[in-house]
């Protein structure tokens, strides 16, 4: 199209045809009314109500023999990083990300680490970035198995004491049940036992959430716990009455019991809830058969307590956590 310019002398003539953008054409109806009025750039900035830092950076850049200077400009850096990664690095975040599809570039490094294979934090999300865009790695589809309990009430029951906190090891262990319905028509029962020091998970799957199996779970619990359990904090679930009631009592477990809708106070074995259901059950492949499910789970409990980094724990296992506990612990011999 034609454009009308004012030239440095003040005069005006039709210049060179060219395609300049609107907003190139509104930049030059400013230098036009600049010219217009004497090179007055503080009258010019508060007719179009602009800033003087903005005129005064296109003013530099303006060149009236060619309109195109008044276009933007590319913000692409001049230098632009190319990756620094082997083939090596990639196919192991890409072996490694596809055994635990659910963790994220800070354990995936710790794991790389402990095989040999140092790379950053940084440079693993980068490979994770450039694995998706190329379509090598999917992410796992969600698909959810969990479904909320019903809220029942629940007669009077002993609640935690204010004074009372976790200091050590096994001084509280959230319990509490998720249901998991994998297939059309199962419904399963997880049972998770959490200690809110070590992180340290115990789980267990059931057919039902009864006080029978509770009270099963806590033989379990009992057994497999590294430390002894000193008390039990759960919800108002009816399976933590009765029956398991009376197996902490014979025991001498404290049994703490939160208030009706408090899910929050139990918030870490929640958030471990959360960390089973997505790392493990959605990802899994098993046919869900009870004995087959138990057999996985104690698989995923190892994995969880000796090979998977937690971020609460400065990125140890809780395995490795408890061992520096306990080296701390000793005091040298003098």
């Amino acid at each position: 199209m034609k454009i009308i310019s004012a030239t440095l002398s003040g005069t005006t003539k039709l210049s060179k045809s060219a395609d300049i953008s609107k907003e190139a054409s509104k930049r030059l109806k400013w230098f036009d009314y600049y010219r217009l009025h004497d090179n007055n750039a503080r009258l010019t900035c508060r007719y179009f109500g602009i800033s003087h830092t903005t005129f005064y950076r296109w003013k530099k850049r303006y060149n009236p023999k060619n309109l195109l200077s008044l276009e933007e400009r590319s913000h692409r850096p001049r230098k632009v990083r190319h990756p620094t990664w082997t083939t090596k690095q990639v196919n192991a975040v890409l072996r490694i990300r596809e055994q635990y599809p659910r963790w994220g570039k800070d354990k995936l490094a710790v794991l790389l680490d402990d095989q040999g294979i140092t790379m950053s934090v940084s440079m693993v999300g980068r490979i994770l970035v450039y694995l998706k865009k190329r379509g090598l790695l999917k992410e796992p589809p969600s698909s959810y198995v969990s479904a909320r309990k019903r809220q029942r009430k629940r007669p009077y029951a002993v609640r935690k004491p204010k004074e009372y906190t976790a200091r050590d090891i096994g001084d509280i262990v959230q319990l509490d049940t998720l249901d998991i319905r994998p297939l059309p028509g199962v419904i399963l029962k997880h049972f998770t036992a959490h200690d809110v020091i070590s992180k340290w998970n115990v789980m267990g799957v059931y057919t039902s959430a009864s006080a029978r199996n509770a009270s099963s779970f806590l033989d379990y619990l009992d057994n497999s716990m590294p430390f002894p359990v000193k008390a039990i904090q759960v919800d108002n679930g009816s399976e933590f009455e009765s029956v398991f009631e009376e197996e902490c009592k014979n025991r001498g477990i404290k049994l703490f019991v939160l208030p009706p809708r408090s899910p929050k106070l139990n918030g870490g074995v929640e958030r471990a809830h959360r960390t089973h259901t997505e790392e493990f059950y959605e990802v899994t492949h098993s046919s869900f058969d009870l004995a087959d499910i138990r057999a996985e789970l104690l698989q995923w409990e190892t994995t969880y307590n000796s090979i998977r980094p937690h971020q609460a724990l400065g990125y140890l296992t809780p395995e490795k956590f408890l061992k520096q506990r306990e080296g701390r612990q000793v005091s040298p011999i003098t």
